[in-house]
């Protein structure tokens, strides 16, 4: 089996290093967007830059020219930024040849059109081959510190995809020790858990960077995943994704794993800091600050009601203060659960 990675972040490189953990035989190459940087990957056999302490497998090839990474991979697994991905799939779509799965380890929505990656990617392809390209496009997502993961501790994760073969094929693909993968049909609510639960994280990292304690952490991940279910559902996703790995679980990761980037931004917003500041200090990319602008405008086109991912755009965005959010969000009028 020959895959690409496509990005060498964290995540991709996690999941290279996994992906040959699993099947020693497979032929997996990790893309990287700069020269130099695929060169230092080659020379050192370590991502210092964004996974420092894991060793990169021998048999792991590195290269920054993204036609030789993908022309022959049966597989294609795209794990950039959502910001980049229209990009990056532009220039990949005409190599990657028909029959090939695509898998998005993504998770955000693209802040120009708040269109999810597999809705991105679906558009290009059907751009650059026409409509009746047979392409088989997944998305994994879930609890899943690629850190963790690549160290090899115990992790659960979704698959998720339309395509039942192709569910099957792919699940044993990426499946491996202390790697448990889960398949799941419903593609639309995975994807939407895991753009939304980043945002609920920055309100959550707010909570925490203010001093509050455990009650106020547990309410908002509560009511969080209320939000995250509304919009889920109106938007013709299946409830229980919500209270599985791609929901709950990912959820409760980003809201309390002190791995979480956008944890982190909430909890130095919480301290006191600017927003510009933090970002300045961060190499990787906390998707919530760009993808909250996204799930609102998806809510408001829907008629749903989203009051943290509202508080968490004005602190972003708007320049309100994390302590007078909370406070806005306490004095809402009563309602039922």
């Amino acid at each position: 089996m020959k895959i690409a990675v496509l990005g060498a972040g964290s995540w991709g490189t996690a999941l290279s290093v996994m992906l040959l953990r699993a099947h020693r035989d497979h032929d997996v190459t990790l893309w990287a967007r700069s020269p130099e940087f695929a060169e230092s990957l080659r020379r050192d056999r370590e991502n210092s830059l964004y996974l420092p302490g894991v060793s990169l497998p021998s048999a792991l090839s590195l290269t920054h020219d993204l036609a030789a990474a993908i022309a022959p991979a049966e597989i294609v697994v795209g794990a950039v930024p959502s910001a980049n991905a229209r990009r990056v799939f532009s220039q990949a779509a005409c190599h990657i040849s028909a029959g090939a799965a695509v898998v998005s380890a993504t998770k955000g929505l693209e802040p120009s059109t708040h269109l999810r990656v597999s809705k991105v990617i679906t558009q290009i392809f059907t751009e650059c081959h026409g409509v009746n390209f047979p392409q088989k496009i997944a998305v994994l997502s879930g609890p899943s510190f690629a850190q963790e993961a690549a160290r090899g501790e115990p992790t659960a994760i979704v698959l998720a995809t339309a395509d039942s073969a192709a569910a099957s094929a792919l699940q044993q693909e990426f499946a491996g020790p202390n790697f448990r993968v889960y398949t799941n049909s419903d593609v639309l609510g995975v994807e939407l858990a895991g753009a939304m639960k980043n945002v609920i994280a920055i309100a959550a990292g707010a909570c925490q960077g203010l001093g509050l304690g455990a009650n106020a952490l547990a309410a908002l991940i509560t009511r969080g995943l209320a939000e995250m279910t509304r919009l889920v559902i109106k938007l013709g996703g299946k409830p229980q994704t919500l209270y599985g790995l791609a929901g709950l679980g990912d959820l409760v990761l980003t809201c309390t794993g002190t791995l979480s980037r956008n944890r982190y931004v909430g909890f130095e917003l919480g301290r006191g800091r600017s927003l510009p500041d933090i970002l300045a200090g961060m190499r990787m990319v906390a998707e919530g600050v760009g993808t909250v602008g996204a799930i609102l405008a998806l809510a408001h086109e829907a008629g749903v009601e989203l009051p943290i991912a509202e508080q968490v755009d004005a602190i972003l965005h708007h320049g309100k203060s994390p302590r007078e959010a909370i406070r806005d969000i306490m004095d809402r009028p009563p309602k039922p659960e």
